[in-house]
């Protein structure tokens, strides 16, 4: 199973559901990322994937700072999981990855 790719987040949290983007790919055999949302790009930090678990960290600083925690459940082109940020309660996480487009070669 593969998590490499382009990924829709959306995550319902009790101000709202708020959008973001990940992209996951593997370099040298290890699973990298960055998250992109509220006009900001970070860093994954402690990606993992176990499949069909995965799990990662990152900071953001919009609408306010915190240091998320996710735990995703992937299935296929499909996740969903929680997010969550300190003590706060954990937030719904759904997402689906981008359909790669096909390579043509002549």
């Amino acid at each position: 199973m593969s998590v490499e790719g382009t990924w829709d987040l959306s995550i319902s949290t009790p101000v709202g559901t708020i959008k973001a983007v990940v992209e996951l790919r593997r370099q040298h055999g290890v699973l990298t990322g960055v998250a992109h949302g509220a006009g900001e790009e970070v860093p994954l930090a402690e990606l993992a994937f176990d499949g069909p678990r995965l799990t990662w960290r990152q900071a953001v600083t919009q609408p306010m700072r915190l240091n998320l925690a996710f735990a995703v459940t992937v299935d296929g082109d499909n996740l969903i999981g929680t997010s969550r940020a300190g003590r706060l309660p954990a937030s719904k996480v759904t997402g689906r990855r981008r359909a790669t487009r096909p390579t043509t070669e002549h």
